[in-house]
């Protein structure tokens, strides 16, 4: 019958060509690439075709031991090709890859793999005993015998229904206060990571990517996966290694090289004792609100490439502000940041509200490079999506000229005398300073204003005082503003997550 009027319902056909999953785009890019050299760790690597196969038989052995759609194997391991197969065999069944963090301790550990309950667990030979600690065999261990049940297993590539809102892999958060929540990131939200970095940066086919910060995170994880779909290859480095990394950026050409917080002075101080040469660099770097904009103009100088003016999250992808660069050789002392296109933003009040221009308020996201909220933990989801937005829990202004300005964390402010400041505030004065290496700024009881901020810096001159401190903030921000207390420390005595953020709550116990 040929309808020609009413409302038009596309049948199940329409929709199942209509939609993608990663796993079947990393097909096609294997079929595309066969030959091509996909991943790189110290003296092995392995082609596409060899990627899709060795994946195909890890799916082959996950599915022989009972997973299906929906069932979770966990991931226990340091930067390794094992990693990035496991990962791919999840998605080829529709299982869900719980990618622990093994920095963590056996009560951390406990509590993530608790939280998600993994059907089956993959470890690399150093984390089985940490996993039986927190309560859980280890199903298969890398190593010889990885090896030798890969080479046994069904090489035929898995028959699995999987769709894009399917689950692909959980990160864990980092958060300050309280045990890691499992961020739930589905296979439309990764193909949509890939697909708004490539645009908005430029990034090529034939890119190379350097995997040194850990897997378990999104830093590595999705400009891994992104990596794999458009035929590049990643060179894995277990941890970070600046001589490896200048290795790297010497052979290849590499469009974006990930530098973090905490560790940009170690490497500008290799790369120009090797007086390194190194292929052409897109960009580099990420939380450029957490360097000091010296090192700013130093790194990209150095390297001749622009820095990544990052606002993203595990939760979120590059969006909502990771859509502008720092240009070479400069120390900017504002870092206001251009929306990313593919996403809807709203900066709002406690009540849920639009705040107006140049206010402060809550930042708000729609789009689909969203997560797909925090596995098993219904009070937090029910508090981040509420009217259907993920509110983030960052504070940003928005300027006339439709950039934002990150304020602060909402959950970290400083509450003196009626008033709410934002570290961040005080921090980006003291950070244009050249004398100051590193800094972060935490709340202090007080018995008459409740809260005060404290000044923890990290300096390069041993002349600089704690009053040459306060004057860089005096007559820049509010007078209730102004730091109360400056201590100066050693640059490994800032303490920092796995991310490269500073620890403020770490500091705050210095205070008492």
């Amino acid at each position: 019958m040929n309808n020609t009027g009413g409302a038009y319902t596309p049948p199940p056909e329409v929709y199942q060509a209509g939609t993608a999953t990663y796993a079947r785009l990393f097909r096609e890019s294997a079929s595309l690439n066969k030959d091509r050299t996909a991943l790189i760790q110290d003296d092995r690597s392995i082609t596409y075709a060899a990627l899709d196969d060795r994946s195909n038989r890890m799916a082959n052995i996950l599915l022989e031991n009972g997973l299906s759609r929906g069932d979770r194997v966990g991931l226990l391991t340091r930067n390794c090709i094992e990693f990035v197969e496991v990962e791919l065999a999840a998605a080829k069944i529709g299982v869900i890859s719980v990618n622990l963090n093994w920095r963590q301790t056996p009560e951390e550990l406990a509590h993530c793999v608790g939280l998600t309950g993994p059907n089956y667990i993959v470890c690399g030979e150093e984390f089985v005993a940490p996993m039986k600690e927190a309560g859980w065999a280890t199903d298969l261990t890398i190593g010889k015998y990885y090896e030798a049940t890969l080479t046994a297993a069904n090489s035929d590539a898995p028959s699995a229904y999987v769709e894009g809102e399917d689950g692909l892999c959980i990160l864990f958060t980092s958060g300050t206060t309280g045990m890691p929540k499992g961020a739930l990131i589905s296979h439309r939200a990764m193909v949509s990571r890939t697909l708004i970095f490539a645009t908005e940066t430029g990034a090529p086919k034939d890119d190379t990517f350097i995997a040194w910060s850990p897997l378990f995170h999104m830093g590595s994880n999705d400009f891994t996966l992104a990596t794999l779909l458009r035929g590049g290859q990643i060179v894995i480095i277990d941890g970070y290694d600046a001589n490896k990394m200048i290795d790297v950026i010497e052979e290849y050409a590499v469009h974006y090289v990930t530098v973090v917080p905490g560790m940009i002075e170690d490497f500008i101080t290799h790369f120009k004792a090797r007086d390194a040469k190194p292929k052409p660099i897109g960009l580099i770097g990420a939380m450029a609100d957490l360097v000091p904009r010296p090192l700013l103009k130093e790194i990209t100088t150095l390297l001749n490439a622009p820095y990544f003016n990052t606002f993203g999250s595990t939760e979120t992808g590059n969006p909502p502000a990771s859509a502008s660069l720092i240009p070479v050789g400069e120390a900017p002392e504002s870092l206001s940041k251009k929306q990313n296109d593919f996403c809807e933003v709203r900066l709002v009040d406690p009540d849920g509200n639009d705040v107006p221009d140049g206010e402060p308020g809550e930042l708000a996201i729609r789009g689909p490079s969203l997560f797909s909220g925090y596995w098993g933990n219904y009070e937090a989801n029910e508090e981040a999506f509420r009217g259907g937005w993920f509110h983030m829990g960052d504070v940003f202004r928005r300027n006339p000229d439709g950039t934002l300005d990150f304020v602060d964390r909402v959950k970290y402010m400083i509450k003196s005398g009626g008033e709410n400041i934002y570290p961040a505030e005080i921090e980006q004065h003291i950070m244009v300073d050249e004398r100051i290496i590193d800094v972060a700024v935490v709340r202090k009881p007080h018995d008459k204003w409740g809260e005060v901020p404290v000044v923890f810096a990290a300096r390069n001159d041993d002349a600089l005082t704690e009053e040459d401190v306060v004057d860089m903030c005096r007559g820049r921000i509010a007078s209730y503003k102004l730091p109360k207390e400056v201590h100066f420390v050693e640059m490994d005595d800032l303490p920092r997550s796995t991310s490269g953020k500073i620890q403020r709550h770490i500091l705050e116990e210095r205070l008492k």
